[in-house]
């Protein structure tokens, strides 16, 4: 799915905050041990197990629910996965009620406190029935809308039948007349956006009276309450500030090798990048248009595409060889339910929700993902990325199912990357027959890490204003009627990126990015892209792979396949699920206790030498200011 970053991970489609604060905070499950509780209140274990059982039941109930929506995008699927959560969520009250009846809070042993904790928590649910209802027909509706948008063609205007997947991607990858790729970028916006306006405004008042009703000035706090961490939000700021020098430079450089190609005219030298010319319908991830902007244009890059098409991949094949690997860890096999009931290729017979996305049921190793997949090197990463999750699940369904989930949001996101990070390196696809040689000359490995970068550094801004920009509108900073130009300016103050065209308040853009149509928390993401290189290090030390200094052991060209040390190490990790604080668990398996981006940075570090010294002789611009491509009306004196 080249369109975005895969997702979502765990919470899909329109349940994702609707039901997150429920999901994390499931009771017992009757059928897993609650060994790990103490043994001296056996009344209270009795009672977790018993209203533990009933809602991993309606729990299950309503993912199958939405399984069926997001497999098969139907007004009648719709309306049933909806009805269940509503008749659920009265009985999720119900027992979170209930729970916080018993003041078990209040008891010595420190992990049933933990459950009683996360059982009182409440969330959504706690609104009326109508307004509970509404909130639901709100969001459902924006990941419907979404679902179904389809655009008309530049070259055939009559034929309006363009889907983003494949048909607009494939443009917006390979076409490099602007006029064509602006075309493409108003129709998705004008089309997947501006029509939700009424349905956002909804799901943003109601998720703030659900917020408020559980004691939290805005829906921004509930949703930082997640990390249980009252520095979050400054340790997110200060681990933007630590990446922004390294996304100026490569800004710097992309767009001025775009400004050559493109002309100042269509892309000043100085200003914000349009980001109709990235590549990407969000401007996320820029590496679709790297024949553009590679370093060293001279050194090819692996086709590892085609050398998977010469050997006659197949999508089977491509779950196959992920499954192997978390294998050769000494983990767990895929179920053979995961094989049967799955959807890994799009139908043919009916519209589903092609974004990749893992499952857990809840029940008898009953794990599944839905994704449209195609045998292609992106494909091959993204396999790796969600079968990531799908082990998250399996290490952890021991564990009460309070704690079948991951300790903070980022974590499960991170789990799926770096693997990825593995199978992405020289080393790896050498060893498995995709790649010639399993280390990189210094040019090449710059090409590479240049590439990465177009995923990993880029992403950090977009994701980074993504949620900054809601917390935003929940807090009510922004003025309503200026939502959709604070919108513009955030992503340009942040990013130095800005639309193809003018946009003002009739427009309205936010929907048009899958997460904030479907309500999906976004942060994660970020906070992911940070952790995964911090287990990325401990790994790779832990399998030998990597050693500070060292030329030939380096963070960027590790492999921990086949390494049952890491392996074992990263399933101690996962088995824990959120039985514990993650800075516990994060520092048990890395020796951190913070998101830190030091492992990040010091992967990147050759391309940050390299870009600075290049951008210096080239005498680039480094920097950018405020966009043109918003009214003026919409200025800082519009926040409040």
């Amino acid at each position: 799915m080249r369109s975005s970053k895969c997702v979502p991970a765990i919470w899909l489609g329109f349940i994702a905050l609707l039901l997150i604060g429920s999901m994390p905070f499931d009771l017992v499950n009757a059928e897993t041990s609650t060994d790990t509780c103490s043994g001296d209140f056996p009344e209270v274990r009795d009672f977790f197990q018993r209203e533990g059982e009933l809602l991993r039941q309606r729990r299950r109930e309503e993912f199958l629910a939405a399984w069926d929506y997001n497999t098969n995008v139907t007004e009648e699927n719709r309306l049933n996965m909806i009805a269940v959560s509503a008749r659920n969520a009265v009985e999720n009250l119900k027992a979170s009620q209930l729970v916080r009846t018993k003041k078990y809070k209040e008891l010595p042993d420190p992990c049933l406190k933990r459950l009683a904790e996360y059982a009182g928590e409440i969330g959504a649910e706690i609104l009326s029935s109508e307004d509970f209802n509404t909130m639901l027909n709100a969001v459902s509706s924006m990941q419907s809308n979404y679902a179904n948008t389809k655009v008309c063609s530049y070259k055939d205007p009559k034929d309006c039948s363009l889907t983003l997947e494949p048909h607009v991607q494939e443009r917006l990858s390979n076409s490099r007349d602007p006029k064509e790729l602006a075309h493409y970028w108003k129709e998705w916006y004008d089309k997947a956006g501006t029509p939700m306006r009424d349905n956002f405004a909804k799901y943003i008042e109601l998720s703030n009276k659900a917020a408020k009703l559980n004691n939290f000035t805005s829906a921004a706090e509930y949703w930082v309450h997640m990390y249980e961490d009252p520095d979050f939000e400054k340790n997110l700021d200060d681990v933007f500030q630590a990446i922004l020098p390294l996304y100026r430079e490569l800004h710097g450089y992309v767009r001025q090798r775009l400004s050559r190609h493109y002309g100042e005219e269509i892309v000043s030298p100085n200003g914000n990048i349009p980001m109709h010319l990235l590549g990407n319908m969000w401007g996320q991830q820029w590496d679709e248009i790297i024949d553009l902007i590679k370093p060293f244009p001279n050194k090819p890059f692996v086709d590892v595409t085609a050398e998977m098409e010469k050997q006659q991949y197949s999508v089977r094949k491509l779950f196959e060889l992920g499954d192997e690997f978390f294998q050769s860890l000494g983990m767990s096999a895929l179920p053979e339910s995961f094989w049967n009931l799955s959807v890994i290729e799009k139908p043919k017979d009916r519209t589903i929700v092609c974004h990749a996305s893992a499952w857990d049921f809840y029940q008898d190793n009953d794990v599944r993902i839905k994704m449209c997949t195609e045998v292609d090197t992106h494909y091959l990463y993204v396999v790796h990325h969600e079968l990531g999750h799908i082990q998250y699940y399996l290490q952890y369904e021991k564990q009460p199912t309070v704690f079948r989930g991951a300790p903070n949001p980022g974590f499960h996101e991170a789990v799926g990357d770096v693997i990825a990070l593995s199978v992405s390196s020289a080393k790896h696809l050498n060893t498995i027959g995709l790649a010639p040689q399993a280390e990189l000359d210094e040019e090449s490995r710059i090409n590479e890490l240049f590439r990465t970068s177009l995923k990993k550094i880029v992403f950090l801004p977009f994701a980074y204003t993504m949620d900054k920009y809601r917390y935003a509108v929940f807090r009510n900073e922004i003025d309503e009627h200026n939502w959709n130009c604070a919108f513009w300016q955030m992503r340009s103050e942040y990013s130095g990126i800005e639309p193809p065209i003018s946009r003002n308040d009739s427009d309205f853009d936010p929907p048009a990015k899958y997460h904030v149509s479907a309500d999906v928390e976004y942060l994660r993401y970020f906070a992911a892209h940070i952790f995964q290189f911090q287990f990325h290090k401990a790994m790779c030390s832990k399998a030998g792979q990597y050693v500070k200094g060292d030329a030939h052991q380096t963070l960027d060209n590790c492999d921990i396949y086949k390494s049952k040390e890491a392996g074992s190490a990263f399933s101690h990790f996962l088995t824990a699920g959120a039985s514990r604080h993650w800075t516990e668990v994060l520092k048990e398996f890395t020796g951190d206790t913070t998101m830190d981006p030091a492992a990040l940075l010091e992967y990147f570090e050759p391309l940050r030498v390299w870009l600075k010294e290049e951008n210096r002789k080239e005498k680039v611009k480094i920097g950018w200011g405020l966009t043109d491509k918003v009214s003026h009306s919409c200025s800082k004196a519009s926040v409040v």
